[in-house]
């Protein structure tokens, strides 16, 4: 019994595993970044600050600890703003990444850079 209930939480943790890679590995090829680079451990992070057009030093503020639930959640807003989604999203992606990363990679949201670029160059980008 205790074999088969260890081996159900290895595959379920492989799973899981499974979908959070493949979310984020799509929301960096959304974002034109190498979807390897997301398996990467700190480079992916360097990456996502990347695409959230912040400072690459923000990437180091990531890994210490208390900090980087704050910028997880910064980060995450500015990364939902970069593929024209609200803040409210953005806080999805700090605290549910798994959830969150795999509904932007999956999606149909479009990078946007930092968001300030006008409806008709985005519209033109949809259109390519």
């Amino acid at each position: 019994m205790m074999v088969a209930t260890a081996l159900f939480a290895i595959l379920a943790f492989g799973t899981l595993i499974v979908i959070i890679t493949a979310g984020f590995w799509k929301t960096f090829e959304k974002a034109g970044h190498p979807g390897w680079a997301s398996i990467i451990p700190i480079y992916n992070y360097l990456v996502l600050a990347r695409i959230a057009k912040k400072p690459d030093y923000w990437a180091a503020l990531l890994l210490i600890p208390c900090v980087n639930v704050v910028f997880f959640i910064l980060l995450g807003i500015s990364v939902a703003k970069s593929f024209g989604k609200s803040a409210g999203f953005g806080v999805g992606l700090g605290l549910l990444s798994p959830i969150f990363y795999g509904i932007l990679g999956f999606g149909d949201a479009v990078y946007i850079g930092d968001g300030t670029s006008s409806l008709e160059s985005q519209i033109e980008e949809i259109g390519r």
